[in-house]
């Protein structure tokens, strides 16, 4: 799911973390950020927001990752990205916020 900001005030990170979001790391080709927000103590299930400023305008991508990915000769990856349940609530959440 997509959320685009325009003209933004506000340090990414700062804002962000405001919301609840840690950050995580920047993406292997340094054009995103990674923010977390687990929803248990686990660390799973948790919304999982990868974040890409050009110049005043930020772009959020966010999923909610289930648990944690499995690796081995089957990668998977256990996000959900449809907008329902807990992922569209969160969406819901966020915009109010940043609007």
């Amino acid at each position: 799911m997509i959320i685009e900001l325009k003209n933004i005030q506000e340090n990414p990170v700062n804002m962000l973390r405001r919301l609840g979001y840690g950050f995580q790391h920047k993406t292997d080709n340094g054009n995103e950020m990674s923010f977390v927000r687990p929803m248990s103590s686990s660390g799973y299930p948790r919304f999982h927001i990868y974040a890409k400023l050009d110049g005043a305008n930020l772009t959020l991508n966010i999923h909610l990752d289930q648990k944690k990915e499995t690796y081995g000769e089957n990668t998977r990856h256990h996000g959900e990205y449809a907008d329902d349940g807990a992922l569209k609530e969160e969406v819901r959440r966020l915009k109010s916020f940043l609007d």
